[in-house]
């Protein structure tokens, strides 16, 4: 049997939109955060406080100290979504402007200037690897990675095409205590919080 390409889409359309009305039923009922990426629902198993959320606390407001006062580096609902790509992310921190806020439902991803995430120790692997690929597909101009399981980080930009995709171009790396720049606007990485060791977890 041949599915043909509009079958495939509609598909494609009714999958998410099914996992996007359970996403959003599960808000506030379920721990953690879930998200909607090309392989299925995620779900991030986040603790309510400690350094991940300590962490997204100072990011936010040292970038607002240098920011101008139409931009906000805003953290919480809504998601950012794009439908066409079938993909819903939380970012941790959203930079965008104040304006591009007052629109109905989800933000559109392109207007964004950037996303950043607080890595989480218990699923690394959603913010190192399936956000690199999800972010520049949906048009976020730069990606900002915070790792409290190490003392590093980086920052993605510049999406250009690929056999596989839009993908960022340029990464840079750095290491807690080094500034950042992040899209325009640059901010010191000291003393962010670490992940301190569990039993019978490495520090």
């Amino acid at each position: 049997m041949t599915i043909a390409p509009d079958d495939a889409r509609q598909t494609a359309s009714f999958r998410y939109r099914a996992m996007r009305d359970f996403v959003q039923s599960t808000d506030d009922t379920v721990p953690g955060k879930f998200e909607v990426t090309k392989e299925g629902i995620v779900h991030d198993m986040m603790a309510p406080v400690g350094p991940h959320e300590l962490t997204t606390v100072h990011l936010r407001r040292r970038l607002e100290k240098v920011m101008p006062e139409e931009m906000v580096a805003h953290t919480g609902e809504p998601d950012v979504e794009d439908a066409s790509e079938g993909i819903m992310r939380r970012p941790d921190v959203m930079v965008i402007a104040l304006a591009d806020m007052d629109v109905p439902g989800s933000f559109d991803p392109r207007t964004l200037f950037a996303a950043i995430e607080v890595v989480s120790r218990s699923n690394p692997d959603n913010d190192w690897v399936v956000k690199v690929r999800d972010y520049p597909l949906i048009g976020v101009p730069s990606y900002a990675v915070f790792d409290p399981r190490t003392g590093t980080g980086a920052v993605l930009t510049d999406i250009h095409p690929t056999p596989d995709g839009p993908r960022y171009a340029t990464r840079k790396d750095f290491v807690y205590g080094e500034d950042v720049t992040i899209a325009e606007w640059t901010i010191s990485t000291e003393d962010l919080p670490r992940y301190g060791s569990e039993p019978g977890e490495q520090p």
